[in-house]
């Protein structure tokens, strides 16, 4: 595909939504790349580095590798995803310990949304699509009420867990952040990126990109053979994480960070009970945002 300098700079702005959604446990970064129209692109090139483009690379063959791996795309959202984790990796955690009922109204908002136009995207509804759909529902669901456990902070570990949180992460729904919770990595992780810790940093760098070209091919596959009832799925994980993303919460369990600061670990909804109406208004800009990216996604592809 062809594109320009403008092109680009809207990529690595899509990238920069990804990893904001990325750092919030309960969001994913594939359900904005879901909306911006990117998500097929994504996994088709990231599939892409495998046995074949990677021998033309150690052959010296640098362009036509480049080419092969489609890596303008690649860099322009890994570069977007990068700016935004650490650029907000603060202020979300800020938000989220001072202001959680907003935050969680908005993404509430996007995510409701997001279910709405992916479900849009199967081109027909039978009872495989729709038995998909509550089965990634179910499953989803599940994940976003399963307590965190108690885990090692070995460097193996920590490169396991870079695995497997960024194949939620690719997912639709699926937030590798909350997987990262429920592994009890989540806290840990963004204390390194915040104070810059470069051997852990570098461990769940390696995790995470020896994780993603592996289900990578097989999330392509699915979209290739079973289209509809992949995104069937990718739907019903999405609506499955709301449980996760409601934005008014009691707090059961709380840990203390490296700063002696007590922040929430476990957390059961409730009823709206405080600041419903400014909620509620966030949860429509959520909504409107993805309805106004999808229109011009749409606009985009006529083009």
């Amino acid at each position: 595909m062809d594109r320009n300098l403008k092109d680009y700079g809207l990529l690595v702005l899509k990238g920069m939504g990804m990893g904001a959604a990325d750092v919030v446990p309960g969001v994913s970064g594939g359900t904005i790349a879901f909306i911006v129209g990117i998500y097929e692109e994504l996994i088709n090139s990231i599939k892409s580095i495998n046995g074949t483009s990677l021998k033309l690379l150690f052959t010296g063959k640098i362009a036509a590798f480049w080419k092969a791996i489609n890596a303008n795309f690649l860099l322009s959202i890994v570069a977007g995803i990068g700016i935004s984790i650490f650029s907000l990796a603060k202020l979300i955690t800020y938000l989220l310990i001072y202001h959680p009922i907003l935050v969680w109204a908005f993404f509430f908002g996007l995510v409701l949304a997001s279910t709405w136009f992916v479900a849009k995207d199967i081109k027909q509804w039978n009872w495989k699509t729709i038995l998909s759909f509550i089965i990634g529902a179910i499953i989803a669901y599940y994940i976003t009420v399963a307590t965190p456990a108690e885990t090692s902070n070995s460097l193996p570990f920590i490169f396991l867990s870079g695995a497997i949180a960024i194949c939620a992460m690719i997912l639709p729904g699926i937030s590798g952040s909350f997987i990262l919770v429920l592994m009890g990595k989540y806290f840990y992780i963004m204390e390194a990126v915040k104070t810059f810790n470069i051997p852990i940093m570098l461990t769940f760098i390696c995790g995470a990109i020896i994780g993603i070209t592996s289900f990578s091919r097989v999330l392509s596959f699915a979209l290739r053979k079973f289209h509809d009832i992949t995104i069937s799925v990718l739907a019903g994980f999405m609506l499955g994480s709301l449980n996760k993303v409601w934005p008014w919460k009691e707090i059961i369990e709380t840990y203390t960070d490296s700063h002696g600061e007590i922040k929430p670990l476990i957390e059961a909804n409730i009823m709206p009970n405080q600041l419903v109406w400014e909620a509620i208004g966030l949860m429509i800009l959520g909504f409107a945002l993805v309805y106004f990216l999808e229109k011009l996604s749409m606009k985009g592809t006529k083009a």
